[in-house]
């Protein structure tokens, strides 16, 4: 084992709800615009998660929280830190999740404090937990937490919104440990593009447009592409180079390159665009998990593609784990995890 200062991976949880919507549902929710087939085929939904009446935004952190603890072992009293990375959706505005899950799991040495970075959330989480256990003495163990169902402001009428039929609902968590002797999380990346700040969000419900009775229908089913031509324009020119340039930096970061990826965690994205991924990085489909069976949990589905790539041993033992992810505003970012025992 090494003696180097370094931060590992104990382990991860997941919840995800029991209801379900098909791609036949999410087809006929669109009123003829989008076929099942095409929801498949294109879009690369099978079906999504809905969330039933508890699975609230911090309670799926809680249920999250609770598996990663029972999974690993951990006790509550030493995790040192709660990042929460759940979404701004929740049960109550302005409460803090992270101060909810750690009054939940008892971990009452902790503090916490909420990220949001969009879908992103989680890797930029993975490179703020590292740096936070290397650079402070008195931390040990740091639980990255969250919950998402933005999927409940989704108007599949809208065509513009295509691109987020797949919003599904979930939580994850993930518990690194400083100098844990395995699983060692190396360099990360983050890059982001201000000039697409507002292109997309909820457009009713801020100070800027408050809900009121006459626009209330319309609120709870507002998240929009707010600049749809800006948007589409500036990623076609920028998101592709954002997202191998935030690769190539963590693997350089990591002392590895492309052709040390074994596996690809990467967030739910439309079926040409993931097989596009694979074949830049020269990667089959046993290297990762499509998800197109949950859909996209945003900030979550980098956690859950690492847990299922555990256990359908698609990562193994000495495996370089790329997780990758993008999020509205516009935010790209690549973590790399080395799998197994750290040697040397």
């Amino acid at each position: 084992m090494s003696e180097r200062t370094h931060v590992g991976v104990i382990g991860t949880g997941i919840y995800l709800p029991e209801g379900r919507l098909t791609a036949k549902e999410i087809a006929d929710k669109t009123d003829g615009t989008w076929t099942e087939e095409a929801v498949i085929d294109k879009l690369g939904i099978r079906e999504i998660r809905v969330p039933g009446h508890d699975d609230g935004t911090q309670e799926m952190a809680v249920y999250a929280a609770r598996d990663a603890l029972d999974k690993t072992g951990v006790d509550p009293l030493d995790i040192d830190i709660i990042l929460s990375i759940g979404e701004e959706w929740k049960e109550y505005p302005l409460t803090t999740t992270a101060l909810y899950v750690q009054g939940k799991v008892g971990a009452s040495n902790a503090w916490g404090i909420d990220l949001q970075n969009r879908c992103s959330t989680g890797v930029s989480a993975l490179k703020i937990a590292k740096d936070m256990l290397l650079a402070d003495d008195d931390i040990d163990t740091i639980m990255i937490v969250g919950g998402y169902r933005n999927g409940d402001f989704v108007d599949f009428t809208d065509k513009h919104m295509s691109m987020m039929y797949n919003l599904s609902a979930g939580g994850g968590a993930i518990i690194l440990k400083k100098n844990l002797g395995k699983n060692e999380l190396l360099g990360s990346h983050i890059v982001s593009d201000g000039t697409l700040a507002r292109t997309a969000g909820v457009e009713i419900g801020g100070t800027a447009n408050p809900i009121t009775k006459d626009n209330l229908d319309r609120a709870y089913k507002s998240l929009r592409l707010m600049e749809p031509e800006k948007m589409k324009a500036r990623l076609n020119e920028v998101s592709v180079d954002n997202w191998f340039t935030c690769i190539d930096r963590a693997l350089k970061k990591s002392q590895l390159s492309r052709r040390d990826i074994d596996y690809l965690a990467i967030l739910h994205i439309k079926r040409s665009g993931h097989q596009g991924m694979l074949k830049a990085l020269n990667l089959d489909n046993n290297q990762t998990i499509y998800l197109e069976n949950y859909g996209h949990l945003g900030q979550i589905d980098p956690i859950l593609s690492l847990r299922l790539g555990l256990e359908q041993h698609k990562i193994k033992d000495g495996s370089v784990v790329c997780m990758i992810a993008a999020g509205i505003g516009y935010a790209w970012g690549a973590s790399i995890i080395r799998w197994g025992e750290i040697h040397g």
